[in-house]
């Protein structure tokens, strides 16, 4: 599970840096904490931001469920077009939010494969044992 763990490392610095990037927009565009709006480049840096966050929420669980269950390799292998996914989306919505799709599509595809199969891993287990 080494190349699971080391994906879902990865996934988390991407989102953590995506943070950081959000910190230097705000004092870049005068964006005052708690404050979410204001600039519509910052709109645009938080957005992939907490984009992310929705996405990491179900990435978790179904990478670890799906490599419990099937295969740690797959599973990292979908973790991976997720992290590349979510570079796409992230240059893509910065500079156009309406261009965004091809991102979204690549990085949120695994996570639904991901939790998808550690269901069906599960369930599977239940009627094997």
């Amino acid at each position: 599970m080494a190349f699971v763990d080391i994906v879902t490392v990865l996934a988390v610095l991407q989102f953590i840096l995506f943070g950081f990037q959000v910190g230097k927009a705000r004092e870049k565009y005068g964006v005052k904490a708690p404050a979410t709006t204001g600039n519509e480049v910052f709109e645009r840096v938080f957005r992939i931001q907490q984009n992310t966050l929705e996405l990491l929420v179900g990435l978790i669980p179904g990478i670890y469920l799906f490599g419990h269950y099937f295969s740690p390799r797959w599973a990292a292998a979908l973790g991976v077009v997720y992290l590349v996914g979510r570079q796409i989306y992230a240059a893509s919505y910065a500079r156009d939010p309406a261009k965004r799709s091809l991102g979204y599509g690549v990085s949120f595809l695994p996570v639904v494969a991901l939790l998808i199969g550690g269901l069906i891993g599960a369930v599977w287990s239940l009627f094997r044992s």
